[in-house]
């Protein structure tokens, strides 16, 4: 495994968001894009995340070089959803295989766990993404469903798995009302 860190993602990473993503739109099915959104669209998307206290995370190799970046934003708008989370995770190509995305879902769960949030949902493009299943399974997400033919991307239908992973108990308890994670717009 390549050494590599963690830490917060700020705007100065907006550029290497986009060089992750737009690889991820034009050559992937963990995106349902079909066009990569350029720096003004990144940032209002970063934004509208971190402004809300959801978390944004990137990993950085040996050199300080952005490689991979994750975040948590609402899985659905309406207001009922507000306790949960869907997860997103972009990896350079190079940068797979290296433990890198099981890192940065780890510190999402604890970072969303921390924030008060109860389900996490990975909406993943493509059965045959075996890496993102692999590594949600790693974590413990279990398997919910799967939306058959749901997306069309490379001139073929493909379907998109649901995986969860409870947080600070699920649905066993009832939040603490007073402590609203995420503001949903």
């Amino acid at each position: 495994m390549s050494a590599f860190t963690l830490r917060e993602a700020t705007l100065a990473d907006i550029p290497a968001l986009c060089r992750i993503y737009e690889h991820a739109v034009l050559h992937g099915t963990a995106t349902y894009e079909l066009t990569p959104p350029d720096e003004t669209e990144m940032t209002a998307r970063f934004l509208n995340l971190t402004r809300q206290d959801y978390p944004y995370l990137v990993a950085c190799n040996g050199e300080g070089r952005v490689v991979a970046y994750a975040y948590a934003g609402p899985f659905r708008a309406r207001p009922a959803y507000r306790w949960s989370v869907e997860d997103s995770i972009y990896l350079e190509p190079e940068a797979q295989g290296q433990g890198i995305g099981t890192a940065l879902l780890g510190r999402l769960l604890e970072l969303c766990e921390e924030k008060g949030f109860r389900q996490m949902i990975a909406v993943i493009g493509g059965a045959d993404n075996h890496g993102s299943v692999k590594l949600h399974q790693k974590l413990g997400f279990k398997p919910i469903g799967l939306f058959e033919g749901s997306g069309f991307k490379f001139g073929r239908w493909i379907d998109t798995v649901l995986m969860q992973y409870t947080l600070n108990g699920g649905k066993e308890t009832l939040p603490d009302e007073s402590r609203y994670p995420g503001t949903l717009v």
